[in-house]
């Protein structure tokens, strides 16, 4: 009887580390439900923490923030970034939310390049363009290689071989996100080539800063620092033209709440895109420590500053959420209920010579920087 207790005894106290190993972030996620193999690369769930308890939890997994715990006027901790619990839905349910969107992300129209004479033709998945890399771009890849410096900063890096998804040279991409005491996400992309290529990546968090995505993202006060964007077509394709937002729906110099004219679609702009799906051509003339864009929340008092080295700003405002994908927490997503804002060179650079060069060549170092920080609006 004796033994027979104390093998109880023993289960018992396996059981509780068990438990202590499953024990569920400040955001209700659990490391188990993260954890796979896929094409031999294993994938986890990573924690980031700061002194103001303050929580990032991201996957490697398309380099994928997947919640955000902040605390909101009330000082109540709140998760203001959509995805999902589990890789499986990652993998199975095609999202761009949180991922580090890579080789190119935003369009290439019809999906071909130009490079020293030579024609390369890119995948079509979206209005025969080529969108965020391609149907296998890196937010459908794992960062094969995850080095968490310390509890607030973590490096991932993915190598893309040659000819990944017929994109030329063999590119080494590193991503470092790190959680500062200010309570910002700092994020540093960083890629290499051994033959010339093109680069252009981006964040692309979808974020609902009422902490509620059940909530839409049309009342909240957006501020954009630019006089001017890149309209498109109607197949989402920038012209090549750079407008004045002055006097039209696009104009946010002045702050105000996106849903204001968002479904004024007698401007052919907002008809084009669905609503705000566009290019912004930043004043700040790629200073860091300029404000790029504000978003804030009148429901919890949340608000996001942007700040960037990039010379553009994709606005997204969820219009293609259509209630058919449940994310975390059991919510559907719905219309509306994330914007994103994705700090890139302009959509189709490469085909526009006299934008801003996409360019990246052997012996030099691609360099992109992305700070997103949450601040309290009482």
């Amino acid at each position: 009887m004796k033994k027979l207790l104390y093998g109880f005894a023993v289960i018992a106290l396996l059981l509780q580390g068990c438990q202590k190993q499953e024990e569920k972030t400040v955001s209700g996620l659990l490391k188990s439900n993260f954890q796979t193999v896929i094409n031999g690369d294993s994938t986890d769930l990573y924690v980031l923490k700061n002194a103001a308890g303050v929580e990032v939890c991201l996957t490697n997994f398309g380099g994928r923030i997947v919640s955000v715990m902040v605390p909101d006027k009330a000082g109540k901790m709140q998760d203001v970034v959509l995805g999902f619990d589990n890789i499986a839905d990652y993998i199975n349910v095609p999202s761009d939310f949180g991922a580090t969107i890579g080789r190119y992300a935003n369009r290439i129209n019809q999906g071909k390049i130009v490079i020293d004479g030579d024609t390369i033709q890119l995948p079509q998945n979206n209005f025969g363009h080529c969108l965020h890399g391609g149907p296998k771009g890196w937010q459908y890849q794992v960062f094969q290689k995850v080095n968490q410096i310390d509890a607030t900063t973590i490096e991932m890096t993915r190598f893309s071989p040659d000819g990944d998804q017929n994109f030329p040279g063999n590119v080494t991409a590193k991503v470092t996100f790190k959680l500062t005491e200010d309570n910002a996400i700092d994020i540093s992309f960083e890629a290499t080539t051994d033959k010339k290529t093109i680069i252009n990546m981006c964040n692309h968090s979808y974020f609902n800063l009422s902490g509620d995505a059940n909530n839409p993202i049309t009342d909240n006060i957006l501020y954009i620092n630019a006089d001017k964007y890149t309209p498109v077509d109607s197949t989402f394709m920038t012209t090549g033209a750079i407008d004045s937002v002055k006097g039209t729906p696009m104009d946010f110099v002045t702050a105000k709440a996106i849903g204001q004219d968002i479904d004024k679609y007698d401007f052919v702009q907002l008809k084009n895109g669905n609503g705000y799906d566009h290019n912004w051509v930043l004043n700040t003339a790629g200073d860091v420590t300029k404000l790029a864009a504000k978003v804030s929340s009148p429901i919890s008092g949340i608000a996001l500053e942007v700040y960037t080295n990039e010379p553009g700003i994709q606005v997204y405002t969820g219009n293609f959420l259509d209630g058919t994908v449940t994310g975390k927490k059991g919510i559907v997503y719905k219309q509306r209920t994330g914007v994103c804002l994705e700090t890139q060179h302009y959509p189709d650079s490469p085909n526009k010579a006299d934008w801003p060069s996409v360019i990246l060549e052997p012996g030099k170092v691609y360099n992109s920087k992305c700070v997103y920080k949450f601040v309290i609006e009482k």
